[in-house]
This record gives structure tokens, sequence and C-alpha cells, in this order.
């Protein structure tokens, strides 16, 4: 199962201040900083070097192939479980450092589909606790069915003090007005969720790391920004994957300096755009349309010194993604 069909299955079982919030490093950025780089090459700050796995995986050979940790996708096990796994991941020298819980459904108009949504974001969490993690990953809610833009022709304002979506595009948008209506709903109830997990968050050290993913909202970075800030809270951070947003056309360089110290984590994987750029596949890491040595240095800029989860698509082994991997974190 690939991490994508991962998430979807999982929704179907269910210091720089920014914006006046004066935040210290995050837990996961202090303990990412106080362990030894793996390859930092000219920068500051080292990039650490993770998969995607399982309990049921071969750690020793995630640990020989060269990385330093996985990105857990058994969210949905008991702490005491959680424990036993953690002491089989730090026997072969690697560490959990994220739980993918993925999908949530927070804009969900029946209570109980709300309600199940934040019961499972709270097993997450205590599982997280339980291996050792820092963050979870979570999809606060997707939107669609409806009219929507194009890619190319989103133009959104939005008003930075209620995150109310007054347009996605230049001129007449009453064709988009279901949309507008819908991502103003869904900001408002993934707020309001995403703030109730806050206390757990909390009593569990674990971080909330919001992924902005394919759906359909807060299509920009200044968007995005804005809503984890209005969290108000260290414990719901963003979880920055590196080529989801390509597709939108905004250069994750953008989205990295733009969000700065509201990164927690990254997932490291490409896009490749068409040549009229309006569509696009997922290729092997390092031969799609991300400017991999731009987005290093825009990582070292905001002071990024954390995990990166690799997500590679096609038949090549951990050795090789691991070598990819490295040629990023050296900036090449």
């Amino acid at each position: 199962m690939t991490r994508r069909q991962f998430v979807a299955a999982g929704a179907a079982v269910a210091g720089v201040a920014v914006a006046g919030v004066g935040w210290l490093p995050s837990v996961s950025a202090v303990a990412a900083e106080a362990e030894e780089p793996a390859v930092t090459g000219p920068f500051r700050h080292p990039f650490h070097k993770a998969v995607f796995a399982t309990l049921k995986d071969d750690f020793h050979k995630i640990k020989a192939a060269g990385f330093e940790g996985i990105e857990c996708l058994d969210w949905n096990v008991s702490p005491e479980t959680a424990r036993e796994g953690r002491k089989k991941v730090e026997a072969a020298g690697l560490r959990v450092h994220s739980v993918l819980r993925g999908w949530l459904d927070f804009n969900s108009s029946k209570a109980n589909e709300v309600e199940n949504s934040l019961g499972s974001a709270t097993v997450a969490l205590r599982a997280a606790q339980a291996y050792g993690a820092d963050t979870v990953l979570l999809v606060p809610c997707k939107v669609g069915g409806m009219p929507m833009p194009n890619p190319w022709e989103l133009d959104l304002d939005f008003d930075e003090r209620t995150l109310k979506l007054n347009r996605v595009v230049k001129g007449d948008n009453s064709r988009y007005q279901a949309y507008i209506d819908a991502q103003n709903r869904a900001t408002e109830t993934s707020l309001v969720n995403l703030r109730k997990l806050i206390p757990i968050a909390e009593r569990a050290g674990v971080i909330v790391g919001v992924e902005e993913v394919w759906n359909n909202l807060w299509l920009r970075p200044e968007f995005f920004k804005h809503l984890i800030v209005a969290c108000d809270s260290q414990w719901i951070q963003a979880y920055f994957d590196i080529a989801n947003m390509v597709k939108y056309l905004i250069p994750p360089e953008q989205w990295i300096r733009t969000l700065g110290k509201l990164i927690v984590k990254c997932h490291v994987k490409d896009y490749k755009l068409s040549a009229d750029r309006h569509s696009g596949t997922w290729p092997t890491l390092r031969e799609g349309s991300v400017n991999w040595p731009e987005v290093r240095k825009a990582l070292d800029e905001v002071g990024y010194g954390g995990w990166g989860t690799i997500e590679s698509p096609g038949p090549i082994s951990l050795e090789e993604q691991n070598r990819r991997f490295d040629l990023i974190i050296a900036g090449k």
C-alpha cells in the first residue's frame, strides 16, 4: 500500500516571530538540532532522513540503507503496542519521529463523523507519545464536488483577521460561490476542532502537524500560514510536503519562506509539471519540477533543522532513495 492509499484508507475507517506569535523553537526542532546531522554540506542546519514504515517492516534494513528514523503508519494502536514497537525501532538504531494519521472530517455535517475524527486524532497522539514521536500528521478535511477554478486561474483574497475567503479568481466569482462557502465553513470547523486538540497534544507532548494536500483548501502559502497562526499554539504547526503544492504553481521554496518557523516537519518527494503547467505526474525523487537546491537553501534560511520523510514512488531501492536524499541535503 502506498502512503497515499494509506491516507485515503485512514479516512475511510476512521526563534522568529510570525504574525505576532513569538513562539520558542518547537519541541521537535530543539530535539532534532541536538542530534548529529546526517549530511549538511554548506548549510547551518541538519536535515534528518526518514522513510514511511509500519511495525511489520524490517528496521535493520532501513538503518543499513542509511536512514535515521521512520514516520510510522500504525497510528491506530494502543500505547502498549506503540511502546513495544518503539523498542524494536530503537533496537535497530532508528527513531519514530512522527505518526501519520492523515485525513479527518472536521467539516462534516454529521456530528458523529466529527467526533470520530477527534477520537482518532486523540488515539494517534497517544500512540505517538508512546512511540517517542514528537508529531502527528493530520489533514483536517477536504472539499469538492462543485465547480472550482483551475490552479492557474486562482487569485485568492481573504481577510487575515477572520480568514474569510472573499474570492478565488479575479472578476466574477458567482460560479464559484459554493466553493467559497465550502472553504469558509471548512476553515471555521477546522479551527474549532484543531483547538480542541491543543490540550490533548500538550499533555502528550506531541505537536499536531497540519499538512496541506490536494484537499482544495488554503491554496496559497499566506492563507495556510494564517490558518496555523490562528490556532495560537505551539502545539499546532505546519507539516510541509515539498511537492504537494507544485500543482498550484507556487514553488515550494516560496511556501517555505512564507511558513518559516511554523514548519515542524517535511515530506520529501517530487512533482513534474507538464510543458503547459496545466497537469503533472508524480515522478521518482529528483526527476520532477522541484528546484531542490533552492528548496534546501530556503529551509536553511528559515532555520529548519528537522526531519524529512522520503516519499518516492517508483522501483528504486532504499539505498538509492538514501543516495538521492543525500544529494538534496547537500544542496544539489
